[in-house]
């Protein structure tokens, strides 16, 4: 991601709230606070169906976020 915005390419991180400790260590560590989109935790045992309904939830923030909107 700082790559990215070095480079002048917005990016996006989607997550889930479980790694929200984590991100914000290295964020402190890199002094860089990335753009993050936070879902639900845990996503590896749910349906197709819910994951399409947590990515659609999800979708105007990572649009606004990307656009800085």
């Amino acid at each position: 991601m700082l790559d990215l915005d070095e480079r002048g390419i917005p990016g996006v991180m989607i997550a889930t709230t479980a790694f929200r400790e984590a991100a914000a260590a290295q964020s402190a560590s890199l002094g860089y606070e990335p753009a993050i989109v936070w879902v639900p935790h845990p996503i590896q045992n749910r349906t197709d169906e819910e994951i399409r309904a947590i990515a659609d939830e999800a979708m105007e923030e990572i649009v606004e976020k990307l656009t800085g909107g």
